[in-house]
């Protein structure tokens, strides 16, 4: 399974009765963060279940990492899943649930205590009783549920929900250390300026079908000419600069002074751009923190692709 895509979908579809929830759809989706976006009805919950095994598609196919997850136990192993809902079991104390379901997938109860620290769970309320727990501390533990078990996919629906704004920080942070290290991530999320700054790849749904798919600099080029505006942040600004240029793909380069490697680049051609920068970052070894485009956010992009 190693060499297949994360998700593959072929003209999948699934009914609910005589109602469509995905029509006909086909995708593959990457390593790394990728924003799962799209209207209220839009068929994002369809899919979701649908990757963790929770629904069998009415017709097409998708797989994850080469295998069809519905009734597979081998693909569920490789899955961790953080739900929208809240199902925690409120008698139960936080280190308690998450020991007994380290239990359940035969690792080590110790471990807990690794996971928790990870979420940032403050180490004061791991002996409470989980109906003691805030919104945000409760979306900490369904994070660490998510986690238990070192899966290779993580699919998250919501993530954000009830968490304040150090709580938001700490959560995507966690996110994006997961996805340097291999993990792929998938997260389905309202608050489209935290996909944003956090989700290279953005799939946006809209009544069932996939309008749009990529990184938001190709997303972007769809909707405005040749040139594009760019925010970067990585760990050799200078570098970074030197060879784009040699790459004569900028026409010029501010340094932001946001003092974190922040530099705003307008480019000559996303479309060479988005195909060479890539490589031009592993090749120069070169760690990208932050891509953003500074003519459209991602808001302008899903209200105008919705329309």
């Amino acid at each position: 399974m190693s060499d297949a895509p994360v998700i593959q979908a072929k003209e999948l579809s699934h009914w609910y009765g005589i109602v469509m929830g995905l029509n006909n759809i086909s995708f593959e989706i990457g390593p790394g963060l990728t924003g799962l976006v799209g209207p209220n009805g839009a068929g994002k919950s369809t899919l979701i279940k649908i990757i963790t095994g929770q629904l069998q598609p009415s017709d097409g196919e998708l797989t994850v990492f080469g295998a069809r997850p519905w009734n597979n136990p081998d693909v569920l192993r490789c899955i961790g899943f953080c739900p929208e809902e809240d199902a925690l079991p409120d008698r139960l104390q936080a280190r308690v649930w998450l020991r007994g379901l380290a239990l359940l997938a035969g690792i080590a109860p110790g471990h807990v205590d690794a996971i928790l620290d990870c979420v940032k769970l403050e180490r004061a309320h791991w002996e409470k009783p989980l109906a003691q727990f805030s919104k945000g501390m409760r979306q900490r533990v369904k994070l660490a549920q998510a986690l238990i078990h070192h899966p290779r996919l993580l699919v998250l629906d919501e993530p954000m929900n009830g968490l304040d704004p150090m709580g938001r920080q700490d959560i995507q942070r966690i996110l994006k250390q997961l996805a340097a290290k291999g993990t792929a991530v998938l997260i389905s999320s309202h608050i489209l300026h935290e996909l944003e700054t956090s989700c290279p790849e953005i799939m946006i749904l809209n009544w069932g079908r996939v309008i749009a798919i990529g990184s938001q600099l190709a997303l972007q080029r769809r909707l405005q000419g040749a040139e594009a505006n760019l925010h970067v942040r990585c760990n050799d600004p200078a570098r970074l600069t030197q060879v784009l240029f040699e790459a004569d793909l900028l026409l010029g380069f501010d340094d932001s002074g946001d003092g974190e490697g922040g530099l705003d680049l307008p480019v000559k051609d996303p479309r060479r751009f988005s195909e060479c920068f890539v490589d031009l970052l592993a090749e120069n070894n070169l760690a990208l923190h932050e891509l953003r485009s500074r003519d459209r956010s991602l808001q302008d992009i899903f209200d105008k692709m919705t329309e």
